[in-house]
């Protein structure tokens, strides 16, 4: 603790040079006298109250602030972060409200780092060498055929997400966060519905309201699933897959990388369908052996008997991705509306039967 005492001086002499910490001591959430029951006992951070002393003796107290893990919203560290720059952005906006002085992060060693002069943040990667797996299918789209490297293809990356869904997590709250963010989320589908204008062929507002109201009734239904939590990708597209011979890099791995296999699977299963609908009689000899062969290797690799049972609505928020005229402004109405309509027909269903996408090019 005196460690952290000695940090909290060296950043706060730094704002006020002329000052001298008098004490530093923790706050609790409530301390306030009243009924028991009243007490509030948990909450969102972890604050401290720093007693200075001016150099003509004025007093000025302020208040170092940490944030605590918890289930709402706050277990990863990015979540912390952001609510961290969130309360230092937004602060100054409040009448009558704390002012806010610094922001910043704590370094491994117990140092303090300022970001208060900082605005976006970066990431800086490695380069991915190939070609993205998106452009393959748009081969296959315009050639209304798929190679047997193609089929080879599909089998490994089924195979690739078997293994990786195989790293089982116990964590049933992480399974809770991932099925909230799967609705809730900005990237999840309400936001997805959020982006479709009222005008949108195929996706009428009364249309995706019904799909949004589906979606939540499964979140209920997903309760009590918690042992499907797995390692996941978390954005299993083409667009993320770079190939380079027969091998792939994977980028932009999202959302905590844990959560339903069902996640993965249904983001990288519904471009087939999506490309093979947006591109005349390319279904039959093009898309339909990678749609089958891809539910083939990955129900049998994986052995997840359960998947199916759990599909609907991850499969409903990849239809809602793919149909969004924010991504995809040229697609045509039809292929939006047979998207939703096997979206619909899942989230209708006990379970899902991959052979109903075959309906859709008869």
């Amino acid at each position: 603790m005196a460690a952290v005492h000695d940090r909290i001086s060296e950043l706060v002499g730094s704002l006020f040079p002329e000052a001298v910490v008098e004490s530093i001591e923790t706050l609790a959430p409530d301390s306030g006298p009243g009924p028991a029951g009243t007490r509030k006992v948990e909450g969102y951070g972890e604050p401290m109250r720093v007693a200075l002393r001016g150099p003509k003796g004025e007093g000025r107290t302020l208040v170092f602030r940490t944030a605590s893990t918890n289930i709402f919203g706050h277990d990863r560290r990015s979540d912390r972060a952001a609510g961290m720059l969130l309360s230092y952005d937004t602060f100054p906006a409040m009448p009558d409200h704390v002012r806010a002085l610094d922001v910043g992060a704590i370094l491994g060693d117990g140092r303090l780092v300022s970001l208060r002069g900082s605005g976006e943040f970066y990431l800086l990667t490695t380069f991915a060498e190939g070609r993205m797996y998106a452009n393959h299918l748009r081969r296959i789209a315009a050639e209304c055929a798929s190679t047997p490297d193609d089929l080879a293809r599909c089998e490994s990356l089924a195979c690739w997400l078997a293994r990786l869904h195989g790293q089982r997590i116990v964590d049933p709250d992480a399974y809770t966060r991932a099925v909230r963010d799967l609705l809730g989320h900005g990237e999840g589908i309400f936001g997805m519905v959020d982006g479709y204008g009222p005008d949108v062929l195929g996706a009428s507002p009364a249309r995706l309201r019904a799909i949004e109201e589906r979606c939540l009734a499964w979140r209920w239904r997903l309760r009590g699933r918690e042992n499907r939590l797995s390692r996941i990708h978390g954005d299993f597209h083409p667009f993320n897959v770079v190939v380079d011979g027969d091998g792939f890099t994977l980028l932009d791995a999202s959302r905590g990388c844990r959560g339903d296999p069902a996640d993965d699977v249904t983001a990288m299963a519904v471009n087939y369908v999506f490309f093979a609908l947006s591109a005349t009689g390319s279904w039959a000899s093009g898309f339909a052996p990678l749609w089958r062969r891809f539910w083939e290797v990955y129900l049998g690799e994986s052995n997840d008997h359960g998947l199916l049972a759990v599909t609907a609505p991850w499969l409903a928020w990849r239809c809602l991705v793919v149909c969004s005229p924010r991504f995809y402004p040229g697609l045509a109405a039809g292929a939006r509306d047979a998207l939703l309509g096997l979206a619909e027909r899942a989230l209708e269903s006990a379970r899902f039967d991959p052979a109903w996408a075959e309906e859709l090019f008869r």
